[in-house]
């Protein structure tokens, strides 16, 4: 075998060398990662469960649990709150998952806030460590506005929700009227016509219209069957 030859054979042995290292080491990678996944676990759902569920289903994906906190919730006691790692998540095995426990709803004594106004039952609720939910409101004529008329739960009873609900007074009604047609008719007996609703602030705004009789109405706002209250303003174009 001359030079040339033993050196392409050398070569060629060389390759062949090198290509079956790189084999055997792409194969311990794809192991070694293997092995790695195959050491994770997706962490199951355990919001809303009882305590006992929760650590059978993490003792059946070889997971254990830590009891990080308690607090008040609508859930029954011992009922799991939050969780982490988050329901999904996947992680290695004996890995702990941390939850917070539930207390089970909060009995507060309600307060009586009818006959308060609305900004002082907020702080009343506030300071006891409550929430205002819903407000509906109704005018009553023999009430302040914005003073409380009834609440929900009733004061003095304990309650399993945060939120107290409130039934407000909006005052005395406001007298309203309805807009009338006014088109077409003079400036004149357009404003005595506007005269029993009581506007206060009645704007007339000249219009060349020269189609039409000098002094007519020719445009309204609000238009014509809107709702009128006295303290709200209105306008009336007129041809000049």
């Amino acid at each position: 075998m001359d030079f040339r030859q033993r050196l392409h054979w050398l070569l060629r042995m060389a390759l062949l060398v090198f290509i079956l290292a790189g084999t055997a080491f792409l194969s311990a990678i794809t192991a070694i990662r293997l092995a790695i996944h195959g050491r994770e676990v997706e962490v199951p759902n355990l919001v809303g469960k009882s305590l006992p569920d929760a650590q059978n289903l993490l003792a059946g994906r070889s997971l254990e649990i830590r009891v990080a906190d308690r607090v008040y919730s609508d859930l029954p006691v011992n009922y799991v709150v939050r969780q982490s790692p988050p329901a999904g998540m996947r992680v290695k095995v004996r890995q702990r998952a941390h939850v917070v426990l539930s207390l089970g709803p909060r009995q507060v004594a309600v307060p009586l806030l009818e006959g308060r106004s609305l900004r002082a039952a907020r702080v009343e609720l506030l300071r006891s460590g409550l929430q205002i939910g819903e407000i509906s409101s109704v005018y009553l004529g023999d009430s302040a506005g914005d003073a409380v008329i009834q609440q929900d739960p009733r004061p003095g009873g304990g309650m399993a929700s945060p939120r107290v609900n409130f039934l407000v007074s909006g005052g005395a009604r406001e007298p309203a009227y309805v807009m009338p047609y006014l088109v077409g008719l003079s400036q004149s007996e357009a404003q005595r016509q506007l005269a029993p609703a009581g506007v206060k602030e009645l704007k007339i705004t000249p219009v060349q219209a020269p189609q039409w009789p000098r002094g007519t109405v020719i445009e309204q706002v609000p238009a014509s069957g809107a709702r009128l209250v006295p303290r709200a303003g209105a306008e009336l174009r007129v041809a000049e």
